[in-house]
């Protein structure tokens, strides 16, 4: 792949041979982030996992300590006090069935995430072509199934957010900008690490974290010592 002149001067700061350590990796960014905007910082964990199997999926959450510093749309699939509750907490979409017709109709989904209050199940399975491909169905091991749909928003305004993996058993997770101080990148990314942890299936055998890649917006990879 042809790579920008940017690109290509921020890979010559990096040791492509090297694993850094968290520290070292953390003061690289800013140096190697190549936009002309404030940059997600990424974590890119290889697992080693058989994603073929239901039984070695990794499918968790995560609250980071200091959020993304992403504003996140959300949408709330309620009705009566629930769905009250998700308009005063900030939700953007709100709606029980009228709001899946029309995504059944349209096939627009203008939000990032969704949440879902339990009875409102069997209608989403409507739309759930819809949703699933696009990571927006509610599930519960996620915590977007909920009677408690206050508590989710807060939850989701205090960083909470889902982690899984992919087809190929890597797992991808934005956790701040390159302008968060280095310690709540560093927090961010331990509360993440201690999460992908815990998640081990049972089933997972051998060496469960490959490698660890942190990145920025279209910048070069930088190897972390796991």
């Amino acid at each position: 792949m042809k790579r920008g002149k940017k690109y290509n001067n921020a890979l010559k700061l990096i040791d492509k041979n090297k694993e850094y350590s968290l520290d070292e990796a953390l003061e690289l960014l800013p140096q190697t982030s190549t936009t002309n905007f404030d940059s997600t910082v990424e974590v890119h964990i290889k697992l080693g996992i058989d994603p073929k199997k239901s039984d070695q999926q990794v499918r968790t959450t995560v609250t980071l300590p200091h959020g993304t510093g992403k504003k996140r749309r959300i949408a709330v699939f309620a009705e009566g006090k629930a769905a009250d509750d998700a308009k005063a907490a900030g939700a953007e979409v709100v709606g029980g069935e009228d709001l899946i017709e029309e995504i059944k109709r349209t096939g627009k989904t203008d939000f990032d995430i969704a949440l879902a209050t339990p009875d409102m199940m069997k209608h989403l399975a409507k739309i759930a072509r819809i949703l699933g491909p696009r990571g927006l169905m509610p599930n519960p091991k996620a915590d977007t199934v909920t009677p408690d749909i206050k508590k989710a928003m807060e939850d989701l305004s205090k960083g909470k957010q889902e982690i899984k993996n992919d087809r190929s058993g890597n797992i991808h997770v934005g956790i701040g900008k390159v302008s968060f101080p280095k310690e709540q990148l560093k927090e961010n990314f331990l509360a993440l690490l201690e999460a992908v942890r815990q998640a081990k299936p049972e089933e997972a055998k051998g060496t469960y974290i490959k490698s660890i890649t942190l990145t920025t917006t279209m910048g070069p990879g930088i190897k972390v010592k796991v």
